[in-house]
């Protein structure tokens, strides 16, 4: 169970992959700013830890974009360790900016990070993740592999794969060297659970996971728990479901309409809506506004 904290607007990223659950990128940047202010931040988190009832297992730094954007990250990081020193710092990043040292010193505060890497070769890079053009996956790499030889904590790499973008021999052969050069301590496989930025993408198959992690031929090597599993964590909330059920069965709405209307976070709005779908209680259509979530029609 972690506590997410969102230091970056929805949706200021320096990728725009097209997989993204959260929605299309609507500023494309590597520009490091203050964007969402850090005495905002630390006051929201005040709160927090007044009414807190129990230490989560980590304090996540992610959100709607990509938080290495944020400029003040290093002083955010120290705050949390100061005020809950027992409780360990993760950083959820894509991990295309650490070929700056700047960047690499913040993150390298964090008790674990888990940096992205969806390809090692630019065509793939380009196609998947859209990047902001002054980026190149030579620098990307050589960014996490300079962290590496920096970093004494764990990292995770993680590994979005997606038929029909980066899951050809030659994804798996580039991916391989550049892990190699890396080094993490686990890479962890991943791909669609719900609709992506874009339409027309389909999830791996179980086979098709299997055969591109037997080509990479690599060690440490997991995926992510199924969505079943996500209902046994302690921080599954079934009125939170109950909640969204009841949202929809009013009328169907897009991901960002129930994140307004519950007033909850869009990554913890996901997290439900992954787990009912595959339960089969609620179904996806498209429509020109976009992908709208309502009960599971019931065959006759």
């Amino acid at each position: 169970m972690s506590l997410g904290i969102d230091v970056i607007p929805k949706k200021v990223c320096s990728l725009d992959c097209v997989y993204c659950e959260v929605g299309e990128t609507t500023k494309l940047t590597v520009d490091r700013r203050e964007y969402v202010l850090y005495d905002r931040i630390v006051a929201e988190l005040d709160q927090y830890f007044q009414t807190e009832d129990r230490l989560p297992d980590y304090y996540t730094f992610s959100g709607s974009g990509e938080p290495t954007l944020n400029s003040r990250l290093a002083d955010l990081i120290r705050y949390v360790k100061e005020r809950r020193p027992s409780a360990p710092v993760a950083v959820l990043t894509n991990g295309t900016l650490l070929h700056d040292p700047e960047v690499r010193a913040a993150v390298s505060l964090a008790d674990l990070v888990l940096p992205s890497l969806d390809s090692a070769r630019e065509e793939s890079f380009r196609a998947i993740n859209r990047p902001e053009a002054s980026l190149s996956v030579q620098a990307y790499v050589d960014g996490l592999v300079a962290f590496r030889a920096e970093y004494p904590g764990k990292i995770y790499l993680e590994v979005f794969v997606l038929p029909g973008y980066n899951m050809a021999d030659e994804d798996a052969d580039s991916l391989r060297a550049a892990v190699l050069r890396i080094g993490p301590d686990l890479i962890q496989i991943n791909t669609l659970d719900r609709p992506g930025a874009i339409p027309g993408l389909r999830a791996a198959t179980e086979r098709e996971i299997d055969s591109f992690i037997h080509r990479l031929n690599l060690s440490h090597v997991e995926i992510i728990a199924p969505v079943q599993e996500r209902k046994k964590n302690m921080s599954y909330r079934h009125d939170t479901e109950s909640a969204i059920l009841e949202t929809i069965q009013r009328r169907p709405c897009t991901l960002e309409d129930i994140t307004k209307i519950l007033g909850m976070h869009v990554n913890e709005v996901n997290k439900y809506l992954d787990v009912l779908e595959n339960d089969g209680r609620i179904e996806v259509v498209s429509q020109e506004r976009g992908f709208f979530y309502r009960p599971a029609r019931k065959e006759a």
